[in-house]
This record gives C-alpha cells, sequence and structure tokens, in this order.
C-alpha cells in the first residue's frame, strides 16, 4: 500500500520536527512572578482591544483588564468597535468613566475594505499614547499580574515584539475539550519555534509590540487586503526588518485565556479562517513545516476515507496514527501540563481522526473555499 508507505517515510521525518519542538520547548526559561518584580513600571502601555458582536463576553474582558495590577495611570485600555450590530458598544460605554476609551467605527479609516479587524487595530494605535501596544481579544480574561509580566519582560528581553501564551478554556463539550488540546500543542510549537528562531508563529489574542516598529514596518500596508493576519503577518513584517527583536513570553502569569469555538460550524469557521493567510508568508521555513504536517495529515485522510470501499486500509490507517501519536505524546503531556490541562490528555490519542479530517479541510478550504466570520463571509 503505498499510501501507508508514503505516510510512515513521512512520520520519520515528522518524528524529528516533533523531538526538536519538544527540546525547545524544555530550553523555554521561565519568567517568572519574581522575575517580573525585579524590574519597575515605568513605560505607558495601550491595550487594545477590537469587538464586534461581544455584547455576551466584553464585560468580563473590561472587568478583568481594569483589575489589573500595573499602574492606572501607565495603563490605557481602547475597544474598539469593529461595526457591532449587537449591545457591544452599549456595554463598553458604561465603563467610560473608568478609563475605558471606545472607538466608535466611523474613526476607523478604509472600512470599507475587507481587513476590517486590521483597520480596527490601526485606529487604534492612532488614538493611542502608549509606547508598547498590546493587543487582545474581546472574550479573553487575564491574570491580575499579566501586563506588569510583559512590561517586566518587555524591559529584560529588549524585543521590539512579543508572542505570548494563549490558552482555550474547555467547557462541559467534547468539542471544547479537543480545541483545548489542539491549541494547546499549537502554543507549545509557537513558544518553541519563536525562541528557538526556528519560525515564526503568534497569536493575537496575547500580543506586544513597539509602537514605534509598528509604524516604521507600516503597520499592515500591503497585508490590509487580507482579511486575517493581524498577528502573523505583522510579525512576518516586523521580523523582516528586525529579526532580532522577537521574543517569546513564558510566564503563567501572561497566559490570557479565552473560550473555544460554540459548536462544529464556528469551529470549523475559525480554522479556515487561520490557514487562509497560509499562502501569504514569505518565511519558507514554516511554509515548510505546515506542508509537511499537511501532507501527512492528507495521507492518513486518505487512508481513513478509503476504509469505507476498503475495510483493509482501516487496519493501515490505525497503525500510522498509533505511531503519530507515540511520537506526540511526551511534547503534549508536558504542554497540556503547562497550562493546566493534564486532565485532558486522555483524549489526545481519541481525538486524533478529528483532528486529521480538519486539518485537511480547513486546509483546503482556507486556499480555494470561503469562511463566515462574525457574520461576514469572506471570499
Amino acid at each position: 500500500m503505498i499510501i501507508f508507505i508514503i505516510s510512515v517515510a513521512l512520520l520519520g521525518a515528522y518524528y524529528f520536527l516533533i523531538h526538536y519542538y519538544h527540546r525547545s520547548w524544555k530550553q523555554i526559561p521561565d519568567f517568572g512572578y519574581g522575575s517580573a518584580n525585579d524590574f519597575p513600571a515605568t513605560e505607558k502601555i495601550s491595550v487594545i482591544v477590537p469587538a464586534r458582536n461581544e455584547e455576551a463576553v466584553i464585560e468580563q474582558c473590561i472587568v478583568s483588564l481594569l483589575q489589573q495590577s500595573y499602574p492606572k495611570e501607565l495603563l490605557e485600555i481602547i475597544v474598539v468597535d469593529d461595526h457591532s450590530t449587537d449591545g457591544t458598544a452599549g456595554i463598553v460605554k458604561q465603563y467610560g468613566k473608568q478609563g475605558i476609551l471606545l472607538i466608535p467605527p466611523r474613526e476607523q479609516p478604509g472600512a470599507q475594505h475587507t481587513a476590517f479587524k486590521k483597520k480596527a487595530i490601526e485606529a487604534a494605535i492612532q488614538a493611542s499614547t502608549g509606547t508598547l501596544i498590546v493587543t487582545t481579544d474581546a472574550d479573553c480574561i487575564f491574570h491580575r499580574d499579566w501586563i506588569k509580566t510583559i512590561a517586566a519582560f518587555h524591559q529584560y528581553s529588549k524585543a521590539v515584539f512579543i508572542a505570548a501564551p494563549v490558552k482555550i478554556k474547555p467547557a462541559n463539550s467534547l468539542l471544547s475539550a479537543f480545541q483545548s488540546i489542539d491549541f494547546a500543542i499549537l502554543q507549545g510549537i509557537t513558544a518553541a519555534s519563536v525562541y528557538k528562531k526556528f519560525h515564526n508563529m503568534c497569536n493575537g489574542a496575547n500580543l506586544a509590540y513597539e509602537k514605534t516598529v509598528f509604524n516604521e514596518v507600516n503597520g499592515f500596508k500591503n497585508i490590509d487586503h487580507i482579511a486575517s493576519g493581524d498577528d502573523m503577518l505583522l510579525m512576518q513584517k516586523i521580523y523582516s526588518k528586525s529579526p532580532g527583536g522577537i521574543a517569546y513570553l513564558k510566564a503563567a502569569a501572561a497566559i490570557v485565556e479565552t473560550s473555544p469555538a460554540h459548536d462544529m460550524k464556528a469551529f470549523f469557521n475559525q480554522r479556515i479562517r487561520w490557514a487562509s493567510k497560509t499562502g501569504q508568508y514569505n518565511d519558507k521555513r514554516i511554509v515548510f513545516v505546515l506542508a509537511l504536517v499537511y501532507i501527512i495529515n492528507l495521507c492518513l485522510f486518505i487512508l481513513l476515507a478509503g476504509s469505507i470501499v476498503q475495510p483493509g486500509w482501516l487496519l493501515f490507517f490505525a497503525v500510522a496514527v498509533f505511531y503519530k501519536t507515540l511520537i506526540e505524546w511526551n511534547f503534549v503531556k508536558e504542554v497540556l501540563k503547562y497550562f493546566n490541562l493534564q486532565h485532558l490528555m486522555w483524549g489526545f490519542p481519541l481525538f486524533q481522526p478529528l483532528h486529521i479530517t480538519y486539518t485537511v479541510i480547513a486546509g483546503f478550504l482556507g486556499s480555494f473555499g470561503s469562511y463566515e466570520w462574525k457574520g461576514r463571509k469572506v471570499r
């Protein structure tokens, strides 16, 4: 069976890739609470929260931001209303007296374009007074020392762009458990790759970058025709200018918690949106990694789908997936433990068929299909 042979051969290369990520993950120094206290708070920080139709979660996000331990006089919180059609703006306005700045849609230049979130962030950055920009999402909550830890790490590392950890907090469903596991693995890979400067990855729910470097690379110019990519495509631009200025912050207090997609449709739309920017990467290293992972999963998917007409293929699929699971096991176990998700380890081998299936489908539709996000249909 040629597909099985190809799968096993590629899994051999995959072993060395995962081993590299695992070893790199363990080498990342933890920037703990004591380290954060070694650096006095001196820097003005602007936290930017783009929000579209987030009335169900925006208040908990704002309250969590208002509880930050960072000095109030050095912290600016800006929420940008990205053309919400619900009560998001009204909720944000209630916190105006506590210093929350709301930027309405009409102040966003170029809002007629498809990259609405980028336009929202740009509008907030133009209105900001901080020297360090921190971006997050409206459905996130934070440790009270989140900003304090980022500020201290910025002083310590001298990095111009900081990627930091994000955790999907599982709800009471199998889909949310799967998302928590899958996303934690992506975060482990992100941390390892950024720390080793192997390739660039990040997530817009927990990013920090200097306002000056954002302006120096002309912000989202030349990537503002792409609906997504306010995180990784910006990171790519900044890396091209300052390859030594990229850093990863590994600290428990810096972990941002976000919510899982509420159903399978929303989940697939989210992952298709993420995959849609793959063709815009000019970093050949990440393109190679993504291609290797996609081809492996495609081969496994063919074995699984083919078993419908050739039942014997199911055995080949099971053997290959067992091999893949063994390769990933120790790395996944350590990453889940770091994010306090070790209780979900039982689901890791069981969710492999779903992971393989969504990787193939989302990867394909991200390049050739369309998706809906926040009530907007893209491509």
